[in-house]
């Protein structure tokens, strides 16, 4: 999977605007009324004006809800589309819809993966761990996953920072399930079956060093099956981690990086408590 810095972003027109804005218009992005307060003083939108401007677009299954983006003069409104969560902008004048990244400059924070990670939750009671390489303590509380394709350049340089995260967290274990891409990788779905075969890691790791996997000793369609549970879980890309509280992290990220996305959880339940 790449890694992008610079997105590309789709804005659509819903309504036709004058080639002048309004007063109404204006003040949403003006030195009064809202600059003067909070967004929310001047601005609202319910959910049915929302389904109502966007009822139009192809492959719309409905929208959830909507709420004020980060981004000032924007709504963020989550929609499913297709059985999948997405996040869709609108400005506060209902004339465009945003499709794309919003990526926090100082900070260097993609603010839609965050939002998005956060709204696409898997149930880790329904990702088995047979099948998958054990890489840390198996009776570890913190329980992780990892969907890897042993020829993805990206996975391998993944590969040494979830080592990092269980010798920083020995609390923490990662189950790696290999999931082959092979309209990128066509020896990768044969190298899989191998390393399954052979429950080994150090294979995967062979594999990552760009060293000869033997072809597989056994007949199994432990491959085909995380294949199709990838799929159901809407993860197409390598290497995605599947966080204990059941996020989806797609992409290469450093052991601290790791390790704090796994504790925030943690972390947001302790000051909870402490607060109470």
């Amino acid at each position: 999977m790449r890694k992008t810095l610079v997105v590309t972003v789709i804005v659509a027109v819903l309504s036709t605007a004058g080639l002048f804005a309004s007063a109404d218009d204006a003040s949403a992005f003006g030195t009064e009324g809202c600059g003067e307060g909070q967004c929310s003083d001047c601005h609202g939108m319910e959910k049915e004006t929302a389904v109502q401007l966007l009822k139009d677009l192809p492959g719309l299954d409905s929208v959830d809800s909507v709420d004020f983006a980060q981004v000032p003069g924007l709504y963020a409104v989550e929609v499913t589309s297709k059985g999948q969560k997405h996040i869709l902008y609108i400005d506060f004048s209902e004339t465009y819809v945003i499709s794309g990244n919003v990526i926090h400059i100082a900070e260097r924070e993609n603010i839609t993966r965050k939002h998005l990670m956060n709204l696409r939750r898997v149930d880790l009671t329904t990702v088995p761990t047979e099948a998958a390489l054990v890489l840390g303590n198996p009776k570890a509380s913190k329980v992780a996953f990892v969907f890897t394709d042993p020829q993805c350049p990206y996975c391998e340089k993944l590969h040494p920072e979830l080592k990092r995260a269980v010798e920083l967290d020995p609390d923490l274990v990662f189950y790696i399930k290999l999931l082959p891409l092979v309209k990128l990788h066509p020896d990768s779905y044969r190298i899989s079956k191998s390393i399954i075969c052979e429950n080994s890691l150090e294979l995967l790791e062979s594999s990552f060093a760009k060293q000869p996997v033997p072809d597989p000793v056994c007949d199994t369609d432990a491959i085909d099956r995380t294949i199709s549970l990838a799929r159901s879980l809407g993860i197409g890309s390598t290497p995605t981690l599947i966080l204990p509280d059941g996020r989806i992290a797609p992409g290469f990220r450093k052991a601290e990086e790791i390790l704090k996305l796994v504790n925030e959880k943690q972390e947001t339940e302790a000051a909870s408590r402490k607060g109470d």
